[in-house]
């Protein structure tokens, strides 16, 4: 039986306070309906330009738009490729607009100085490469003080870093500083080298980081080398001032190092080199970076105790005028360390010679230690046996045996080897036996087979003064031993052939050579087996000056060089003792040459009376010189300088005739040669000269022989004629009073000639007239026909009728030619007598000037 369902109860209806709605899933919320709306409507505004962009307006900006106070904000930020960007656009900007540093200069150096010990690589290096490329070039020197000042604090910051690329970028920044101002490492010397020292004490990157060391060396061999360059420039500047009166030596200034500063320095050193003797020991090859290292060491070494026994001489009141070494003076446990450690482990060698570069880099090696070692060697009492290992090297590296025979190896043997020549002067001196010969001729050799040009030859010429020029001290070489003599006389003899071999291109080891040679032609009146030698060079000199080359003059490089060589030069010439013609003949083909200064060429003059004067010159071969200068002097008539230098040379010429005696003697000694030069078809100009040289010697009456009158009756007729043609009294170019002056003044000579010798006068007239009617051809009238301006018959003519009216306006002329009125009516009438006949070829113009130059002519002698 089912059962029945129960019956339901009918539900209450009720009021809905929420109505919830069913959401799906994934679907937005709508927002409430009390819901705030905050959107916010906008348009954009269009404006001109920003004001960002008109702020830079005017500025200097970098490639990315930012100005100079951006950038440099930007070099403190945090991140290390955003400071190294900024220091990159800081270089554009200033090399844009170099102005801004100038401007803005402490205010860069202040903010980018904290940058010299950012702790990123790339960050410091850009740093330096900004100081080095951009600011210190163009900062000035009145800069120096401030900017030093500004930057130190923070490189001795930089210096005690903790970390040691940090410190070793320090000592870089350094080393760029004193690059630029080297006067500040003055002023920072002594914590400088504490500083140094402090980090080659670390030891641990000598062979992990060997280019870090490297660089650290260098600079440390720079600031060393500042030292003894102060010393010279003292040492220079205190000799210039005791010249003065009263000068009083003041206390020293400068850098102030203490001594035991220094003996750290160089022990810390030595430990340093002493870490690299396994590596070199090794079988392996030595690198370059080590190779490097173990120079700036040496070299630092070196460097140190030149400086510190220049100290100790000062310091010590027994040795600062003596200068004497002492072995006392140096710590004993001081000198122990530098014989044992590194003058005794002398010579550095491979065990293997694996490459010829290596052979070369140890040679380098072993010249710095040899160095080191002559300059302590008498403070230091060095064994016998150390002491002739370094001699044999010495001789062997002077004979090049040493070094590998590549090209390379040779650059090497003449960059380094200068560094030992210094000492090879007191080493001559002291060594005993075989050793003596053995240094001299190692060395001849080195001199006679390096380059002209290089700095060994420079070397070996001061070595060579050293062993040649007597000091008057126990350092000269005995001038009576026949071994050293030979290899003096060998020196000499090099000196002339290094001299042309050199030639123009050189100019500063030209005035070396010729230094030197002055010194010893100073000397060799003094010692009797120089003399001779010195005497010899005049003839290896001659193509020093000119030579003469199938009728051509070839100048030597005396033309060329500046005027201290020449200067130079000249005095090497004067104390030759018999100065021979030849060479005098090629001093006179420098003097000819177009390109040498007029004060050069009387300066020559002075030079060469002065020596015959002192006796080193004949007579005669002086007068032939002088001669010669005045014949043979090329004068452009277009230029006013050069005439104005020939006369110069005439005036100059004068003087030297009359101071070497009486003129009379004199003329009598130059007649012949004067009238043969002027036969040989001279310029006017040369030939007018001449004949002032004969009237400055004469007297009057004339005492020149009959020959010589009739020699000159020959050529007077032709230059004569030669002058009116020369200057013509309708010159277009030149007004009548400048053509009457300049006529007058190649007239002038002949007036005085004719006023001494009215014979002489007589035979110009008589020959004038031949010339005239044609009969000359009989007559001996040499150079006449060679003259450009005789060309034909009526021009001869026109010049004679010109002359004689020329003449005519002297006073002592008129007086003569009416003493010879017969000869001067002759050549009229002959005149006369060609215009008649008509023989003369003559337009009308043409015979209306002669015939109103012939009646002038009338008219002054009725």
């Amino acid at each position: 039986m089912v059962r029945s369902k129960a019956p339901s109860k009918k539900q209450q209806k009720r009021g809905i306070d929420f109505k919830k709605i069913k959401r799906k899933l994934g679907r937005k919320l709508p927002p409430p309906q009390n819901a705030t709306n905050t959107e916010i409507k906008f348009k954009a505004i269009v404006l001109p330009e920003q004001s960002v962009a008109a702020e830079k307006t005017g500025l200097a900006v970098s490639r990315k738009g930012l100005t100079l106070k951006e950038l440099l904000q930007q070099t403190s930020h945090h991140n290390s490729k955003v400071r190294r960007d900024a220091l990159m656009g800081i270089k554009d900007l200033l090399v844009k607009h170099p102005a801004e540093l100038k401007s803005h200069l402490y205010v860069v150096i202040g903010k980018l100085r904290e940058r010299i010990s950012d702790d990123d690589k790339l960050v410091r290096e850009a740093l330096y490469q900004l100081f080095k490329s951009v600011i210190f070039p163009r900062c000035n020197q009145d800069y120096e003080g401030p900017l030093i000042s500004v930057m130190m604090a923070y490189i001795f910051c930089a210096m005690t870093n903790f970390s040691i690329e940090v410190r070793l970028m320090a000592f870089k920044f350094f080393d760029l500083v004193v690059q630029y101002y080297p006067r500040c490492f003055f002023s920072y010397a002594e914590k400088v080298l504490q500083n140094y020292e402090d980090i080659l004490r670390q030891n641990k990157f000598y062979v992990e980081d060997k280019g870090k060391l490297k660089n650290a060396l260098a600079g440390l061999v720079h600031c060393l080398s500042l030292l003894t360059s102060n010393k010279q420039e003292r040492e220079k500047t205190i000799a210039e001032k005791k010249v003065l009166h009263a000068y009083e030596l003041d206390a020293p200034t400068g850098v102030s190092i203490s001594i035991d500063r220094l003996k750290e320095l160089v022990q810390v050193l030595i430990g340093c080199f002493q870490e690299f003797i396994p590596l070199i020991n090794s079988t392996t090859e030595l690198d370059a970076q080590s190779f490097h290292c173990i120079l700036s060491i040496l070299q630092s070494i070196d460097i140190s105790m030149e400086f510190l026994i220049c100290s100790i001489l000062k310091e010590t009141p027994q040795s600062k005028f003596l200068q004497i070494p002492d072995p006392t003076m140096l710590d004993q446990t001081f000198s122990s360390v530098l014989l044992k450690k590194l003058l005794g482990v002398f010579p550095l060698n491979p065990k293997y010679h694996l490459f010829e570069k290596e052979d070369d880099r140890f040679f380098v090696l072993n010249i710095l230690i040899s160095k080191t070692f002559l300059h302590l060697r008498e403070w230091i009492d060095p064994p016998a046996s150390l002491f002739e290992n370094y001699l044999e090297f010495i001789v062997n590296a002077l004979l090049g045996k040493i070094c590998s025979d590549t090209i390379s190896g040779r650059a090497i043997w003449e960059k380094h080897l200068p560094s030992l020549l210094p000492f090879i002067p007191e080493l001559v001196l002291e060594v005993a036996g075989d050793w003596q010969p053995r240094l001299l001729e190692a060395f001849t050799q080195t001199f006679k087979l390096c380059s002209p040009e290089s700095s060994l030859k420079l070397s070996c010429l001061s070595a060579v003064e050293k062993m040649l020029i007597p000091r008057g001290d126990t350092l000269d070489l005995d001038a009576n031993d026949p071994v050293v003599v030979e290899y003096q006389i060998s020196w000499i003899r090099e000196l002339p052939i290094l001299l042309i071999l050199l030639g123009d291109k050189h100019p500063t080891s030209s005035q070396v050579v010729l230094r030197l040679i002055l010194k010893v032609g100073q000397f060799a009146c003094s010692i009797s087996s120089r003399a001779m030698e010195y005497e010899n060079i005049q003839y290896s000199i001659m193509e020093f000056f000119g030579t003469f080359q199938g009728g051509n003059i070839c100048y030597g490089p005396f033309t060329k060089l500046p005027r201290d060589c020449q200067e130079l030069s000249l005095s090497c010439v004067y104390y030759f003792s018999n100065i021979n013609l030849d060479l005098l003949r090629s001093i006179a083909s420098c003097c000819l040459c177009p390109e040498l200064e007029p004060s050069l060429f009387f300066r020559i003059i002075e030079v060469l009376q002065s020596a015959y004067k002192a006796g080193h010159i004949q007579i005669s071969d002086q007068l032939s010189f002088l001669i010669t200068l005045v014949t043979r002097f090329n004068v452009d008539m277009e230029s006013f300088r050069s005439f104005q230098t020939f006369k110069s040379l005439t005036c100059i010429v004068f003087s030297c005739l009359e101071s070497m005696g009486d003129g009379s003697l004199i003329l009598q000694m130059l007649e012949e040669l004067i009238l043969e030069q002027m036969l040989l078809n001279l310029p006017i100009v040369n030939a007018c000269a001449m004949l002032r040289v004969i009237c400055r010697l004469d007297s009057k009456p004339t005492i020149l022989s009959e020959k010589s009158i009739i020699n000159l009756s020959n050529f007077l007729p032709a230059y004569l004629i030669n002058v009116a043609h020369h200057i013509p009294e309708d010159d277009n170019d030149s007004t009548f009073s400048n053509c009457v002056h300049k006529r007058l003044y190649y007239l002038l000579p002949c007036v005085l000639l004719f006023d001494r010798s009215p014979k002489l006068l007589n035979l110009v007239l008589d020959i004038m007239g031949s010339l005239i009617t044609g009969s000359s051809s009989s007559l001996p009238i040499r150079g006449f026909i060679q003259y450009q301006y005789s060309t034909d018959h009526l021009s001869q003519i026109k010049a004679i009728v010109s002359v004689l009216l020329s003449m005519h306006m002297d006073e002592k002329m008129r007086k003569n030619f009416f003493m010879f009125k017969n000869e001067i009516d002759h050549i009229l009438q002959s005149i006369a007598s060609l215009q008649t006949t008509n023989e003369l070829e003559m337009n009308t113009e043409e015979r209306h000037k002669l015939q109103l130059s012939c009646d002038q002519l009338k008219d002054i002698y009725k």
